[in-house]
């Protein structure tokens, strides 16, 4: 160990939910500081996805995250020359964030109108097991 850990950074939970993670994936949402923006954006999507999906739309974000949260990752180790890709475990925290920052992008790279269906439409085909998000981590997976 070189560097001593950084304090871990409290998130509230968010307004409608009470929840932390919502909170934390709306900061990932979040562009230029716009925080109102990204949680209007976030809420839309949850409605939306309530209108089609009949359950709870918390439980269909969780169940998305889970989907796309991977657990291994390669990373790339040097020995004696030459470059091997290593399999290694990923810490909760990494696996929460990257799981989210995956989920986003691939809403933002979708074809629909608006942001907030984007995300809606990502979330709903990740909660099922689809979707790029998912696709992403079997990928990563598959490397490992």
């Amino acid at each position: 160990m070189r560097k001593r850990k950084p304090k871990l950074r409290i998130t509230p939970p968010d307004p409608r939910y009470g929840d932390e993670l919502v909170t934390q994936f709306v900061n990932n949402l979040m562009w230029q500081g716009k925080k109102t923006i990204a949680f209007e954006i976030f809420y839309n999507a949850m409605d939306i996805m309530k209108e089609k999906s009949e359950q709870d739309e918390l439980a269909i974000f969780k169940k998305a995250l889970n989907n796309a949260m991977p657990q291994v990752e390669v990373r790339s180790r040097r020995i004696g020359g030459a470059t091997f890709q290593i399999p290694t475990e990923i810490r909760a925290k990494r696996k929460v964030s990257i799981g989210m920052k995956w989920l986003i992008s691939f809403a933002r790279k979708r074809s629909g109108k608006g942001m907030a269906e984007k995300l809606a439409a990502e979330l709903l085909a990740a909660s099922k097991g689809e979707g790029a998000a998912v696709k992403r981590k079997e990928d990563t997976h598959r490397m490992a």
